[in-house]
């Protein structure tokens, strides 16, 4: 929740908080969105690392809201959107649709070195 003047409140204990939190979610529009739970949960320390030629896979499972995610640098070289594996995988795309409430998967070999930032492409929320 915000105060007047569009800054975070903070609260001296999760009790405070409650009937803004409640009125916050009544509304359903979020105050933070994050990646993992919490903010920087893939950024410094927590990042993954991977040498080029090497594979990863990507889970993006989102409870509610649409997303289309997008790796710069990089991209999904194979990527079940519905998150099927029985389905056959679209290829090469730059960004995907994941629906609220489903999980999609990608698998991306890194063909060079350097960071590569995983993000949600409805810029807004980026």
């Amino acid at each position: 929740p915000r105060d007047e003047n569009g800054n975070f409140k903070s609260y001296g204990s999760l009790g405070e908080s409650l009937h803004d939190i409640l009125e916050a979610m009544r509304t359903l529009t979020p105050t933070h969105v994050v990646f993992n739970g919490k903010v920087g949960a893939l950024t410094g320390k927590a990042a993954l690392t991977a040498k080029v030629g090497e594979t990863v896979l990507i889970i993006h499972s989102q409870a509610n809201r649409d997303t289309r995610p997008h790796l710069i640098g990089g991209h999904g070289d194979y990527v079940w959107e519905k998150g099927k594996f029985r389905n056959p995988p679209e290829h090469d795309l730059e960004t995907w649709f994941i629906p609220g409430g489903c999980a999609g998967a990608a698998l991306y070999t890194f063909q060079q070195p350097g960071m590569h930032a995983y993000l949600n492409h409805n810029l807004i929320e980026a």
